[in-house]
């Protein structure tokens, strides 16, 4: 049976999938204005540190006060509505939920949901790339211990490309690069939440309309987002990011299979197996002709003369040789889409996108110049921005992970597009996200021989 069909099935059953999410923030939200409409799920719970802001995300998206007006999660499990709280373990170690969404934007929140979630043996999808990237390799071995899936969050783009990357190589098809299409311009690593707004073309009115926060925006428009997002896909597709960063080349959908094929070829890229993000202005700021700015691909290559035949045959935009050829989906919904994790994940017993192998890693780096005694704010905001490298070039340098950039002060000066190293910061030792990371930098290095 398809998805949907199971799904009414279990609703026809009484036995509803029993969902918790963490975070009503903007992806949260998307999902929240769909689960009511889907067959078979149960929204549990709806954790947020502020539960009068979750019941505005509620409100905002279409829910009744009805909906949401469980005063506990037995009383939720019982009537079916859905209790609102900001105890998350309390939520996760309840025998009333089956799986956990962390969408919470948080490194430090997330590997300690991902935790709990191990310990009380509920699945998780992570939404969190933060979390993921920081600590996911090890994460997703101690869920395999667990016997629980920890999953990424299918209408998020690291999914939806780890998809397009496994039809490929289940067809027998070599990924040469995979990736997304964002808006980028060299000078936007230098924005800051204050000049967000100007480089995205919101107005005043716009952002006072929504649910928009200006620093996690501007992590999308810095770089940070991005790197994050391909260190994901590196790690979850056995792929590798670029030496010394992404290079966001001006990229059209036609022009996929020319630009993003190996340098010996006549593209841009140093091997084959990479990811990268294509940007959709031109460096002099020209619109790209059918550009990918909300999408996601994956370049291939034909492993025959027979099939680059095959490729002619069927309308395939290649290079100019045949052998390299792309798909691509134009479009992504983020949270309208996280519906098909939950799915998957409840029927089919699948991830949408799965960590693996730790490949790639996201450094901070100095927007400009910093002082000795400055104190870090993290990705999106007005001291660092995040580099993805290969994870053993970054263990090589030391370097400090974006998604623990924050609240640390330097030790010393920093030049502009210098990447931090811990060695550069004063860090607590304690915190038990430090810990998840520098364990999980040690059992590489040991695999690895570092």
């Amino acid at each position: 049976m398809s998805l949907i069909q199971q799904l009414k099935a279990r609703a026809a059953d009484h036995k509803p999938v029993r969902v918790a999410i963490i975070g009503a923030g903007k992806f949260g939200s998307m999902y929240l204005s769909q689960v009511p409409r889907t067959p078979g799920i149960h929204l549990v719970a709806v954790i947020d540190l502020s539960p009068d802001r979750a019941k505005a995300s509620l409100a905002r998206v279409g829910w009744s006060e009805a909906q949401y007006s469980a005063k506990s999660l037995a009383e939720a499990s019982k009537t079916g509505a859905t209790f609102i709280t900001d105890d998350a373990q309390a939520v996760i170690a309840s025998d009333h939920i089956d799986m956990v969404i962390d969408s919470t934007g948080s490194p430090a929140a997330g590997v300690h949901h991902a935790l709990l979630c191990c310990e009380y043996r509920k699945h998780i999808i992570m939404v969190n790339v933060e979390a993921d990237v920081l600590a996911g390799p090890l994460l997703a071995r101690r869920a395999a211990q667990a016997g629980i899936i920890y999953s990424m969050a299918s209408g998020d783009q690291p999914a939806l490309i780890a998809e397009l990357v496994d039809w490929a190589r289940t067809i027998g098809l070599e990924v040469v690069c995979a990736g997304k299409g964002t808006k980028y311009l060299p000078i936007y690593h230098q924005s800051t939440p204050e000049t967000v707004w100007g480089h995205y073309g919101f107005s005043e009115e716009q952002v006072a309309g929504g649910d928009f926060n200006a620093q996690m925006f501007n992590s999308f428009l810095d770089g940070t987002k991005s790197a994050l997002e391909m260190a994901a896909v590196a790690n979850g597709c056995d792929l590798l990011p670029p030496s010394d960063g992404l290079l966001f080349p001006p990229c059209g959908v036609d022009d996929l299979p020319h630009i993003l094929r190996p340098v010996s070829d006549g593209g841009i890229l140093a091997q084959k197996g990479t990811v990268e993000v294509v940007s959709s202005i031109e460096r002099d700021g020209r619109p790209v002709f059918r550009d990918l700015r909300w999408g996601v691909y994956a370049v291939f290559e034909a492993p025959s003369p027979y099939v680059m035949d095959c490729f002619a045959q069927y309308g395939l935009k290649t290079d100019s040789t045949g052998r390299y050829a792309a798909m691509y989906k134009p479009y992504h919904l983020i949270g309208l889409e996280l519906g098909i994790s939950v799915a998957s994940i409840a029927l089919r017993g699948e991830a949408t996108g799965a960590t693996g192998d730790w490949r790639g890693d996201v450094v901070a780096t100095a927007k400009r110049a910093l002082k000795a005694g400055e104190t870090l704010d993290g990705e999106g905001g007005f001291t660092v921005y995040g580099k993805v490298i290969p994870a053993a070039d970054s263990l090589r340098l030391g370097g400090l992970p974006i998604g623990l950039a924050h609240h640390m002060v330097l030790k010393r000066d920093m030049a502009a597009g210098q990447v931090v190293s811990w060695n550069d910061v004063d860090f607590d030792t304690s915190k038990q996200v430090v810990k998840v990371r520098r364990e999980m930098e040690d059992m590489f290095r040991r695999e690895w021989k570092l």
